[in-house]
């Protein structure tokens, strides 16, 4: 049989040669080299690590480059999201290949280079095909060896690095869900804590919080290895599921996910409606609780809450820790743009910070990623960021977050704006610390709604027209006269308007 294989691979090398335009083996080698090298460069060094690095060259057949991996899992996941980019690369380095198979590698099928084979030592004899994982053949793509840490990578989407307690901005909205978090991730199965359920809006740090427990969970802890984790979304659950009875190996699904430490689900509201999925996960939910297993979930709602969901198992996941993630604070958002800013080693004037965090309340991520297209812009033309350019490079983004403005709103910024109660705004007060701010605040209630005089002095403490007349004019007098005090009432406007 080892002969039959060499005899295979060189045919296919040898007819590779005549209609792929590569004119002998070393040219095959050298152009898969390049597409390896290209793949590298385009999607990061810890994706590739994680789902490209085990694909090896078979070899050109006619029209086709064969390119094989050890596991159908790996097979099939890289067909959907690499096909077309491996297609793409393998036809600017030889025009005769019009298309890519991605197969999986036949026990004694030779591969053409030993830097992507996986190391015999990466796969354990004993594990079943379906467990042997991605990850396991490659070292972690934070630095440690993964294999102790996480041997069913088949199961498990890879973790981003960049989500990690140490990046995590701790705030009042989210200080009890990260302490909660932190525990499981020290002490997993704490009593009370299992399972740990954490919920809230989109883009408020669930996946973030997930990530980070998953990772300081997989460290190798003193004395021995880093604990088995399985981390993927429950549309990604389902979907194994699926694939499972379809291929009637279902055995070797409830083995896998049954034999990890630590299971995580993100996402759980895709479960709702989907009654034979729900049935599996109750059953490997009560599996792993049964044998001292750690679960963490998330999802949108409080369990409580995710109508669609059977009884018994809404009643299993409320039975332990629920922590929710509320929408973020100014401080919260205003502490992430500062941290992010810093990342970047990029100078932001606070003045624009402040205008972001007023602007986009709603999404962190959103947050995250105007910030980061203000200081890509910045770059990419050697500009400064200003209020005017983030206004200018953002304007589609913050036209989404556009609102109509009230005089309420306006007295409540202003206030919030110079520190001082909302009540001093219809106040009889006159001290300048109190006058001042109530003028700029009847100035732009003048310019950025539609009320009368009359109407902006009753919504003042009942003050005359012409009070409110005289307003407008001193601020604007000030602003021509005072560039500190116009840029004050610039970047109110700006957070303002509509």
């Amino acid at each position: 049989m080892p002969e039959q294989h060499a005899s295979a691979a060189s045919a296919v090398s040898a007819q590779s040669a005549s209609d792929s335009g590569l004119s002998n083996p070393v040219g095959l080698d050298a152009a898969w080299a390049r597409i390896r090298g290209r793949l590298r460069e385009e999607v990061g060094e810890a994706e590739y690590r994680t789902w490209l690095r085990q694909l090896t060259l078979a070899g050109v057949e006619g029209e086709e480059a064969i390119v094989h991996v050890p596991t159908r899992f790996l097979r099939d996941w890289l067909r959907g999201q690499y096909g077309d980019r491996l297609r793409a690369l393998w036809q600017a380095e030889a025009v005769g290949v019009r298309r890519v198979d991605i197969r999986v590698a036949s026990a004694g099928a030779p591969a053409r280079e030993a830097e992507a084979a996986p190391a015999p030592a990466a796969v354990e004899p004993a594990e079943p095909a379906a467990r042997q994982a991605p990850e396991a053949a490659k070292p972690d793509p934070r630095g440690t060896d993964s294999r102790g840490a996480d041997s069913r990578g088949d199961w498990a989407a890879p973790l981003d690095p960049r989500f990690t307690f140490d990046s995590f901005i701790v705030g009042k909205p989210n200080e009890f869900a990260h302490a909660c978090a932190r525990r499981v991730a020290e002490k997993p199965n704490s009593p009370g804590f299992n399972p740990l359920f954490l919920y809230g809006g989109v883009g408020l740090g669930k996946t973030h919080l997930m990530h980070s427990i998953a990772w300081a969970i997989r460290e190798p802890q003193a004395g021995g290895t880093g604990r088995s984790v399985a981390y993927m979304s429950a549309e990604k659950f389902m979907y194994r599921f699926i694939a499972a009875l379809r291929s009637q190996s279902t055995m070797e699904f409830k083995e896998s996910l049954r034999s990890v430490d630590v299971l995580m689900i993100d996402d759980l509201q895709f479960l709702i409606g989907k009654d034979n999925t729900q049935e599996e996960f109750f059953h490997t939910f009560n599996a792993l609780v049964d044998q001292g297993k750690q679960i963490v979930v998330s999802s949108d709602k409080p369990p409580s809450d995710l109508a669609g969901l059977e009884d018994r198992l809404r009643t299993r996941l409320g039975c332990g820790m629920v922590a929710d993630i509320h929408a973020t604070t100014y401080e919260l958002r205003i502490s992430i743009l500062e941290s992010k800013a810093a990342t970047a080693g990029v100078d932001v004037p606070a003045r624009v910070l402040e205008f972001l965090a007023h602007k986009i309340t709603s999404n962190v991520r959103e947050l995250e990623g105007a910030l980061n297209r203000l200081i890509a812009h910045a770059n990419l033309f050697g500009r400064p960021v200003t209020l005017e350019s983030c206004q200018e490079v953002l304007h589609d983004i913050l036209r989404a977050h556009d609102r109509r403005v009230t005089i309420e709103e306006i007295q409540k910024r202003v206030a919030e704006h110079y520190n001082i109660r909302l009540t001093d705004m219809s106040s009889a007060r006159r001290a300048r610390n109190v006058a001042r701010p109530r003028q700029v605040a009847m100035y732009l209630s003048k310019q950025l709604t539609s009320r009368s005089l009359p109407e902006i002095g009753r919504r003042f403490g009942n003050r005359d027209h012409t009070t409110v007349m005289h307003a407008v004019s001193r601020v604007a007098e000030l602003m021509q006269g005072d560039a500190g005090f116009a840029e004050d009432v610039e970047l109110l406007r700006r957070m303002l308007e509509t």
